[in-house]
C-alpha cells in the first residue's frame, strides 16, 4: 500500500504549520504501508493541484491531507467536505473569495472514504485526544478536502481519501491568550501513525456512535 500525506506551509501571520511539521517526523513506512510526504501551499486552487501533480506521479492507494485548526483541543478527523469557499482571512496569494462554489460540477458535499471513527478510536487507545470533526471550515482546508474527493469522484474511484486537522503545536500558543489548546509536534506526529495505521488495518469503517449535539 502507498499513502501519500500532505501538510500545509504556514499561514495566517503564523511562522510554522504543524500540519507540515508534524508530517515530516513520520516514519517512511506505517504498517507495511509506503508514506509519501507532500507539501502544499495555502492557496486556493493551488493546494489542490499540487495534491492531483502528486496523485499523478505516485498512484498512491490513499491520500490524507493534514492542516492546522489552531483553538481546536485534539486530532479532528473529518468526515464531509461542502463545495462552497468563504474565507475569513486571504490564503498565502491574497484571495478570499467568498460565496464561491469549488467546482461547479461537483456534489453539495462530499463524505471522506478513509475509515475516520477507526482512525479516532485507534488515536484514542494510544492516548491521542481526537474526534470526529463534522466541519472542516471554508477555507482552503476545506476546499482541499473538497478538491480530493472530487478526484476520488471524477477520476480515481480506486482511491481512498481523507483530511485531518491538528492543534496549534506549543509554541504557537506562547504569545496566545491563556487557555489557548495546544499539543506538542511529537504527540500529533504520534496521532497522526496511529491514524493511518487505523486506515492500513480497516478497510471499512467501525460501527460506533461518535455524533454531536451541536
Amino acid at each position: 500500500m502507498k499513502i501519500i500525506i500532505t501538510g500545509f506551509d504556514p499561514f495566517g501571520g503564523e511562522s510554522v504549520n504543524p500540519a507540515y511539521e508534524a508530517v515530516k517526523l513520520l516514519p517512511d513506512a506505517i504498517g507495511g504501508a509506503q508514506v509519501i510526504k507532500l507539501e502544499v501551499p495555502t492557496v486556493f486552487g493551488k493546494a489542490g493541484e499540487v495534491l492531483e501533480a502528486g496523485i499523478k506521479e505516485h498512484q498512491p492507494d490513499v491520500v490524507i491531507c493534514i492542516g492546522q485548526a489552531g483553538g481546536r483541543s485534539g486530532i479532528c478527523v473529518e468526515k464531509v467536505a461542502i463545495n462552497f469557499q468563504d474565507a475569513r482571512i486571504p490564503d498565502n496569494e491574497g484571495a478570499q473569495p467568498f460565496d464561491k462554489a469549488i467546482k461547479e460540477d461537483g456534489q453539495t458535499a462530499y463524505f471522506a472514504t478513509v475509515p475516520v471513527k477507526a482512525m479516532v478510536s485507534k488515536m484514542r487507545e494510544n492516548g491521542i485526544p481526537a474526534f470526529v470533526s463534522y466541519t472542516a471550515g471554508t477555507f482552503v482546508c476545506n476546499e482541499l478536502m473538497y478538491a480530493l474527493l472530487y478526484l476520488i469522484d471524477k477520476k480515481y474511484p480506486n482511491l481512498r481519501g481523507g483530511f485531518i486537522h491538528v492543534p496549534f503545536s506549543m509554541g504557537q500558543t506562547v504569545e496566545k491568550p491563556i487557555g489557548t489548546p495546544a499539543m506538542s509536534l511529537e504527540s500529533i506526529a504520534k496521532g497522526l501513525e496511529y491514524a493511518v495505521l487505523a486506515v492500513v488495518e480497516n478497510e471499512e469503517d467501525i460501527s460506533v456512535s461518535m455524533g454531536t449535539t451541536h
